[in-house]
């Protein structure tokens, strides 16, 4: 599990490779991963939109820039968490994800918290240690 904190606001990461959704001949690797947002502060949050970049093995960058997450714009009372499950294809065995919600505080404060960078990696993979 991957794990970071912004501002009171954890957010954890689980990727899990689905060798069923994927197939190594059409070279098409797939994986879902699960968020928990949890509001360890005082204050009321709304996750309002999300900035990825994901990275194959091949250095190929996306970014991926949309409103909330799964159709969602969770408002988080202090204490309360939001967990949520989405995936992402990639044409290599591996790769990584990293990514950014913007927040707004009950107050009207608009701020980033970080989502930790979380590696993809499937059983076809290579593992490279630098």
């Amino acid at each position: 599990m991957y794990r970071a904190v912004t501002r009171q606001i954890e957010v954890t990461v689980e990727p899990n490779f689905l060798p069923e959704r994927s197939s190594v001949e059409n070279r098409q690797y797939f994986w879902s991963y699960t968020i928990v947002i949890t509001n360890t502060g005082g204050e009321t949050v709304q996750l309002r939109t999300r900035h990825w970049i994901i990275t194959d093995a091949a250095g190929r960058m996306q970014e991926v820039r949309g409103e909330g997450v799964v159709g969602e714009q969770p408002v988080l009372a202090p204490g309360e968490r939001f967990e949520y499950t989405s995936g992402v294809p990639l044409p290599t065995a591996s790769g990584f994800m990293s990514g950014r919600y913007q927040m707004v505080s009950e107050s009207g404060e608009k701020f980033e918290i970080d989502v930790p960078a979380f590696s993809l990696d499937s059983p076809d993979s290579k593992r490279v240690l630098n």
